[in-house]
């Protein structure tokens, strides 16, 4: 397994690329804009797009996954269906935010538990909530990597002040949903640097270990 990361739209949200190097077959996970950049990796790696992946139903995440999907005649999985409302106003987010964003229905809603395939790998589905009720994780157990969209960043956590949002939910996402997947797994955010889950239990100063034996942040 590979994977590039392809920062997209005026937000600089992490679109990966990833791609199994047996097969050269990828997917995009969270191809929110910029759609030439994301064609140009595609073409400059080699990599046949065989899906597209969505964490979550935030505009710089999937404003633009249907338009793409469309072009290239791939499926869309994801996000679990909880987020069905975001996605159905991202004609009016984009609008609201000056960024292209058109609705979209996925071809596979998924749940906690389920697996996708891209080539010959097979990730785990991880349902995130908190920062949006219908939030996914991607999670490759024998490379010790996952794809958590806005759920967890170095050094922070998601928002949880947005319609249907959560502390409390996004909290227990990640510490009974991430940190038991191990702290010597290698995650991608949805904006910013990559970091590993141990280095975040140590260091993270809403969700550390520390921290929460302090109670919740404010």
């Amino acid at each position: 397994m590979r994977v590039g990361i392809i920062p997209v739209t005026p937000l600089e949200q992490n679109c990966s690329l990833l791609w199994c190097t047996k097969t050269m077959r990828g997917a995009l996970v969270d191809p929110g804009g910029d759609l030439p950049k994301l064609k140009q990796a595609l073409e400059k790696t080699g990599v046949t797009l065989e899906k597209i992946l969505v964490t979550h139903g935030h505009l710089d995440h999937c404003g633009q996954a249907g338009v793409l999907a469309k072009e290239l005649g791939v499926p869309i999985e994801g996000p679990q269906e909880e987020d069905r409302f975001w996605i159905s106003q991202l004609d009016d987010d984009g609008a609201r935010w000056n960024m292209e964003a058109h609705t979209f229905e996925p071809d596979r809603w998924l749940e906690d538990g389920d697996k996708v395939t891209v080539g010959d790998l097979e990730l785990d589905v991880v349902h995130c909530p908190g920062h949006t009720p219908g939030h996914v994780v991607f999670h490759h157990g024998p490379s010790k990597f996952a794809m958590v969209g806005d759920v967890l960043f170095q050094g922070g956590i998601g928002r949880w002040d947005f319609p249907r949002g959560n502390l409390e939910d996004l909290v227990n996402s990640i510490t009974q949903k991430l940190w038991p997947l191990g702290d010597d797994v290698t995650f991608v955010p949805g904006h910013g640097p990559v970091s590993t889950f141990g280095q975040e239990r140590r260091t993270n100063p809403f969700v550390s270990d520390a921290a929460l034996e302090r109670g919740l942040p404010g």
